[in-house]
């Protein structure tokens, strides 16, 4: 080998860098021949589950005693999840909204008409990561939740928070 990283014979115009060759295919994970690596955990096992899968269930469970006690009122009424709200177009009004400051950790969309002229449910849009940022674990995040969705709901239903939080609590 000469000075200058460059091969004298064999290859040429080749060099050390560690870079593909023109025609080669670039080098995989497995360049000792062992074979991909396995997942760390088995695909049921709770640690295996995403941040969004993870919420996901933290979201049912804040909702579950709501839905035991107004399932019947709550019918016509969708739970969605975004990871964040769309922030560049204002909302055309504020109503329905729970936020920390400009940031909006929920949304009360009523039912209407989409643009195809379909009916609409109304929904409640919860974004995860705003909601996540504000919790300090995953018990103060299903606290938060609680207490959106308690919001949410009373908005929905025309009633004060308080009738929502008090008759969960007791059934």
């Amino acid at each position: 080998m000469a000075r200058g990283g460059t091969r004298i014979g064999g290859r040429s115009g080749g060099t050390r860098t560690g870079g593909a060759q023109p025609g080669r295919s670039p080098r995989r994970r497995d360049r000792r021949g062992r074979g991909m690596r396995a997942p760390l955990y088995p695909a049921g096992a709770p640690a295996a589950r995403t941040r969004a899968e993870r919420f996901d269930a933290v979201v049912l469970e804040a909702l579950e005693p709501i839905e035991d006690r107004w399932g019947a009122e709550l019918e016509d009424l969708d739970v969605a999840v975004d990871d964040v709200p769309d922030v560049s177009t204002p909302a055309p009004d504020d109503d329905g909204v729970v936020g920390d400051g400009d940031i909006p950790l929920a949304r009360l969309v009523p039912a209407g008409v989409d643009r195809r002229g379909a009916p609409t449910r109304a929904r409640i849009v919860l974004y995860r990561r705003p909601l996540e940022a504000r919790a300090l674990d995953g018990e103060d995040l299903a606290d938060l939740l609680h207490d959106v969705l308690v919001e949410q709901v009373a908005e929905y239903l025309g009633v004060e928070p308080d009738t929502i939080d008090d008759e969960s609590d007791q059934a």
